[in-house]
């Protein structure tokens, strides 16, 4: 490597930590609060309780355990060991998504290097990693994905130095090509959509006429997938929540059959699938990277690479995954895997850009002039690069302040009933209970609930409580806390209810009966609904 390659992607890690630095210190209740919630409280029962990797906890459904079937929970688990050292502090899951964001923009510069033979396209295709903007937000939210696009990025390079360098596939080399598929699909099973390329470097080796030595493809292509079935059927055996089979099995199967034995739901799949290549556009590479992309891929035919066949298929595998999983799981970091991919071909086309204004016969101001137009359009990405993920980051601060004064008041081993779907609320009230829709939950569910030990039900959605008249009727029987900017905290102890409760509550039903429910608790001046 000589000095100004160094030079240069030393600064492009530097523009890359720089951006994803921007909010680190926030609370993880910006987007997406829910799902940075839920790791974070894995990381912190991982700390506090079990401290083993196979047994991921939450905090929702009623008192621990529960454990959660989801994918192998790495950066949880990293932080966790930080968190066991120096305490519980959720910037740690941060940082360790920036390092593998970091990380990745590395392996996309060395990959794009060898890809397309140019130093020039490793430095652009790093760069357009570090800025896109769904990289730079989800390149510092605690969260597993980017522990999967890194993985994914270093095993794809090296399963091509393997499978299109070396004339015999060495036991060694196979098994460490073999160890970062499994890692990467361990890391969420989204990486799976990786076996399009792997497939690709295969036909490309076998084209080449290279030894296919099968026991080693074998192992290369079934072994991390084996692995991944192994470990999810592992922990759903114990899990009470089955985040992964169960999206499969109730939402994303029922999704594709269901397109392909009606026109009508074939139509609106392919609506959807449209809508999600938007949000590619819109929120993860924003407009000028997706232009970029896609006037790559058109150019590509005409652009040295030692692998387009690895480009294609990859480009197909995510295509492919996008109708199948992402029309249903309508999130936009569900296209992070795609990212690298478009790093690569941008870096590949603009670099040929280069080298073709270079050898053309003209005079040198009008040669500098066309290569002058890859940094201006570069410059031009980094400056959009901010807009379309700028609400992102913003959170309620007031929700924030009551959650963690809830956490100081509470009881330490209190479980509560949260009228709010939120993990993130949960994470900072810091006890294990229920989440709930509080229009949807019942006075039954709440007793249930008291009858396995909450004793706090906390009105997040005070407004919407109101509307459920039984719950919010039948919850009056028990004294309430609240003060200004707080929200009202029911203490649900069974002996806490006072003996008029049972007499309130069957004249409630009575009213009810004759459809008077709500004119009963507005004459005792209970449950009323703002107008304002």
């Amino acid at each position: 490597m000589n000095r100004a390659w160094i030079a240069g992607l030393l600064g492009v890690l530097a523009i890359a930590l720089a951006l994803r630095l921007h909010g680190i210190g926030n609370p993880i209740m910006d987007h997406p609060g829910w799902r940075q919630g839920d790791t974070a409280a894995i990381a912190r029962n991982f700390a506090e309780r079990k401290f083993n990797i196979m047994y991921p906890q939450t905090t929702y459904n009623g008192p621990p355990p529960n454990y959660v079937e989801l994918e192998l929970q790495i950066v949880p688990f990293l932080a966790a060991s930080l968190d066991r050292v120096f305490g519980v502090h959720e910037i740690f899951g941060r940082l360790i998504a920036v390092a593998f964001s970091l990380g990745t923009v590395l392996m996309l510069a060395v990959f794009a290097r060898w890809l397309f033979g140019s130093a020039l396209a490793g430095l652009i295709a790093g760069f357009f990693y570090a800025i896109f903007p769904g990289s730079v937000y989800y390149g510092r939210t605690f969260m597993p994905d980017c522990a999967m696009v890194f993985f994914l990025t270093v095993a794809l390079y090296a399963a091509a130095r393997l499978l299109l360098d070396q004339e015999r596939l060495a036991a060694r080399a196979v098994a460490w090509t073999t160890a970062l598929l499994t890692l990467a699909y361990l890391a969420k099973p989204v990486a799976l959509l990786g076996l399009a390329p792997l497939c690709g470097l295969l036909w490309d080796r076998f084209r080449a006429r290279k030894a296919m030595a099968p026991a080693g493809i074998a192992v290369l292509v079934l072994l991390p997938v084996l692995v991944v079935w192994l470990y999810d059927r592992r922990v759903a055996s114990y899990a009470e929540w089955h985040w992964a089979s169960g999206i499969t099995r109730l939402h994303v199967l029922p999704s594709l059959g269901g397109a392909f034995g009606s026109l009508t739901a074939l139509a609106a799949k392919c609506t959807q699938f449209r809508i999600a290549l938007g949000m590619l556009r819109e929120t993860m590479l924003g407009g000028i990277s997706f232009l970029l992309a896609i006037a790559s891929f058109i150019a590509l035919p005409w652009i040295s690479a030692r692998s387009k066949t690895l480009l294609w298929a990859w480009l197909g595998g995510g295509l492919a995954y996008i109708f199948v999983v992402v029309t249903v799981e309508r999130v936009d970091y569900y296209l992070y895997p795609l990212l690298p991919l478009c790093a690569l071909v941008i870096g590949g086309m603009l670099a040929r850009f280069v080298a073709l204004v270079r050898g053309v016969d003209a005079a040198r101001a009008a040669r500098y002039a066309l290569v002058a137009l890859v940094p201006l359009v570069a410059f031009a990405a980094l400056l959009t690069s901010r807009a379309p993920v700028a609400a992102y980051y913003a959170y309620n601060g007031q929700a924030y302040r009551n959650a963690v004064e809830l956490d100081r008041t509470l009881p330490p081993d209190a479980l509560v009933v949260i009228a709010h779907y939120g993990a993130d609320l949960q994470y900072y009230i810091d006890r294990f209970g229920w989440e709930e829709d509080p229009l949807l939950w019942t006075p039954f569910d709440e007793e249930s609930a008291i009858a396995k030990g909450a004793r706090y039900f906390i009105a997040v959605e005070d407004h919407r409580l109101r509307h459920n008249l039984e719950l919010c009727a039948w919850l009056q029987r028990f004294p309430v806390k609240t003060s200004e900017g707080e929200w009202p905290v029911y203490q649900t102890s069974p002996g806490a209810a006072p003996a008029s409760a049972m007499r309130f509550w069957q004249a409630f039903r009575k009213a009810e009966r004759r459809g008077l429910g709500r004119a009963f608790l507005d004459s005792r001046g209970v449950c009323r609904i703002s107008r304002g």
